[in-house]
């Protein structure tokens, strides 16, 4: 049995054409050195730790002369070119699909920014999209206090932080489902900062599975330190394969 169920199959979207303009390095982000390897090795291996058996699409830009192929674990893959935007990268790879890839298959897109997710919360979330007709996205409930500013700099309000989540990957989907959620998007020219959003554009509710406060996206120039603390912490712990969900939901007197 596939990790997709008796039927149908798993596909794994990896947006990795991303600049990393923010990041102020010479290469893009996936690029950067985190514990002796690129931040995109350490991502495939922690998705192929808990899915070997999936059929990975890697976006990548296609003036890429930075990648290599030793990088990725994974028997079944294909590189697909990245598009402008990460919609874009991610509906042409399903594009891409479209011969092999039935309606039911179920898709994760997982940034490939995020080297820290866990197995267990990868599997967490793989169980959770196979019970759901709509989709399933990691989360956390918004822990800060949660500003809203006047445009110039000042706090225009305080937002009420209750039923706040912050969205991580990755988000999973069937296959016929985010094709046509990104499509009509596209279309309309609805912009949608992850697949979640397109699938909410068509009047649907994906469920919030709650997973690790350390699943962070690296985009800023502190985030490389921060992740190679994380990655140092989950092998103490062995959290590739511990538990999700414990302590993430904070206290509202915090």
């Amino acid at each position: 049995m596939s990790e997709a169920g008796a039927t149908g199959r798993l596909w794994l979207v990896v947006p990795a054409a991303g600049r990393g303009r923010r990041m102020g390095a010479d290469r893009p982000k996936q690029y950067l050195t985190l514990a002796g390897r690129p931040v995109l090795a350490h991502t495939l291996a922690r998705l192929h730790q808990a899915f070997p058996q999936a059929q990975l699409c890697l976006c990548l830009d296609p003036d890429d002369d930075r990648f290599d192929p030793a990088w990725v674990p994974f028997a079944g893959w294909r590189r697909s070119p990245g598009g402008a935007e990460r919609a874009d990268s991610v509906r042409q790879a399903l594009a891409a699909l479209a011969d092999e890839a039935g309606d039911d298959d179920l898709v994760l897109v997982h940034d490939v920014a995020r080297p820290c997710v866990t197995v267990a919360d990868l599997t967490t979330l793989l169980s959770a999209l196979r019970e759901d007709p709509v989709g399933a996205l990691l989360a956390t409930p918004v822990a800060d206090t949660v500003k809203r500013d006047d445009g110039q700099g000042r706090i225009a309000r305080t937002e009420p932080r209750d039923g706040l989540w912050q969205a991580q990957t990755p988000q999973g989907f069937r296959y016929g489902l985010l094709r046509r959620a990104l499509e009509r998007a596209a279309a309309g020219g609805v912009g949608v900062t992850d697949e979640a959003s397109a699938v909410e554009a068509l009047g649907l509710s994906p469920r919030l599975v709650p997973g690790r406060r350390d699943n962070l996206k690296i985009t800023h120039p502190e985030d490389l330190a921060l992740a190679a603390h994380v990655l140092a912490a989950q092998r103490e712990e062995g959290a590739p394969h511990a538990g999700a969900g414990h302590a993430n939901h904070a206290s509202k007197g915090d």
